[in-house]
């Protein structure tokens, strides 16, 4: 690993090849989030409350294969490719698989258990096994990279604009593609979302390679072979106030962030009556994410914090969609303005979310003096995988609750409830992650500065 060091340094291959690693996530998690709910309550013809449950209860398992895989990852010894990348390219085929066997429209006219069953099976295998086995590893791999604060927050900002392209590209696509006008109303076709699904797998295998290739493992990070005490790891989360701050944070991001990308699925077609203005939206909302968030964050949290810029971007995107639920906007494109500003406020604590774990792992080492990367790492990839059931099952809930189905689609009550909810949900969800962020998270900027400076020392003696 010295040697490595020696022949390559830190420079823009490894944030291209970091970028390429959550463009592949992407192809697969932005495809989940935005589209499944709606690919099964409207092709599937499942009930909106019975999807959001099973994606709900199948996160639980991710308590198991999210520490199991961290686990793994802590224990495993560095090859020649690092200790982290040979995950990767074990587990992309495997993982883009799974993720297209979910979108068959073929089996439309299957019995409804079955339709269950297999949305269930194959929605575990992609996201709690496969996907848990290349994300804890490539989201563990910060630290290996470098270890310096300034670089794993541009690594970060890379990780974002990855995720920014994933989903400009599912986002922006996908809705031109996957929706027809039937009968005058806007309807997903099944056929189209298999063949979408089927393009997008092969597009994150390439990807996850890229990654594999481009990005060097710099950092000596031995293989950590303590059992793990599961009784010290609770009270290490109950007393870590920064892990806690940053779970409560980011499970309450996603709850706005993917309630945003589920609801616009039913909003846009359902009462805006237009698939294009979802495409602009996410097309917007994307190119807002790379000309303003991605130039501006490493900047400004450089400057004023992490923390400290993450409070008061969530806090202008919540103000953001209360304004928009006060003016009711009739016309769609002056709904996407509304949108693609809220995203920008949570695009910046997007931006830098990724180095603000790795913060919370360095603190958890100046506390504990243990290391523990893939550990930590996989606790807060559990409370995301919380975040992202909870909040499919939130909206599969309240599609429920209003009255949603197959036959009441476009009935004009139903339609306002959804534009209701379309602003509510992701209102409610940045004002929260801005308070937890200012009353639980403890790692400020000059609490940052130290622990990097404290680390220092401690790897120098």
């Amino acid at each position: 690993m010295e040697n490595q060091q020696e022949v390559k340094q830190f420079g823009m291959m490894d944030k291209i090849g970091y970028m390429f690693g959550d463009f592949g996530n992407d192809f697969t998690f932005i495809l989940s989030s935005a589209f499944m709910l709606k690919f099964y309550t409207d092709v599937m013809g499942i009930a909106p409350g019975v999807v959001g449950t099973l994606m709900m209860a199948a996160r639980f398992i991710d308590a198991f294969t999210d520490v199991t895989m961290g686990q793994i990852v802590d224990r495993s010894k560095p090859t020649k490719d690092g200790k982290f990348k040979p995950w990767i390219k074990r587990m992309c085929g495997p993982v883009a698989i799974a993720s297209f066997m979910i979108y068959q429209s073929g089996l439309a006219n299957m019995s409804y258990g079955f339709k269950v069953v297999w949305m269930t099976v194959t929605y575990i295998l992609w996201g709690s096994i496969f996907y848990t086995a290349v994300n804890i590893p490539y989201g563990s791999m910060v630290s290996a990279v470098s270890s310096d604060p300034k670089e794993r927050a541009e690594l970060s900002t890379w990780r974002t604009i990855g995720a920014t392209l994933a989903g400009l590209v599912i986002g922006a696509g996908t809705p031109i593609v996957a929706f027809v006008v039937v009968d005058g109303n806007t309807v997903l076709s099944g056929p189209r979302m298999t063949a979408i699904a089927g393009v997008f797998a092969v597009g994150a295998i390439i990807c996850y390679i890229l990654c594999f290739k481009l990005v060097w493992e710099r950092v000596p990070i031995e293989a950590n072979n303590e059992r793990l005490d599961v009784s010290n790891l609770l009270k290490s989360l109950v007393t870590n106030r920064a892990l806690l701050g940053i779970i409560a944070a980011s499970i309450l991001l996603l709850l706005a962030q993917l309630g945003m990308q589920g609801i616009a699925g039913y909003v846009f077609p359902n009462f805006y009556g237009s698939a294009q203005a979802q495409s602009l939206s996410s097309l917007t909302s994307s190119i807002a994410m790379l000309v303003i968030c991605a130039p501006l964050a490493v900047k400004l949290s450089a400057r004023y914090g992490k923390k400290e810029l993450s409070v008061v971007s969530c806090l202008v995107g919540a103000a953001v969609y209360l304004l928009c639920l006060l003016l009711r906007p009739e016309n769609a494109y002056v709904y996407v303005v509304f949108f693609t500003l809220a995203f920008v406020g949570l695009g910046f604590f997007n931006m830098v979310i990724w180095a603000m774990i790795t913060d919370v792992i360095d603190d958890a080492e100046i506390q504990n003096g243990v290391r523990e990367d893939g550990t930590i790492y996989s606790v807060y990839s559990f409370a995301r995988k919380i975040g992202q059931a909870l909040s499919s099952g939130l909206v599969g809930w309240l599609l429920s609750m209003i009255g949603y189905s197959q036959a009441t689609a476009f009935d004009p009550e139903v339609t306002r409830r959804i534009f209701n909810m379309s602003c509510i949900v992701p209102s409610v969800g940045l004002a929260a992650v801005a308070l937890s962020l200012m009353f639980i998270y403890p790692l400020n900027k000059k609490r940052v500065e130290d622990n990097s400076e404290e680390l220092e020392r401690m790897r120098m003696g």
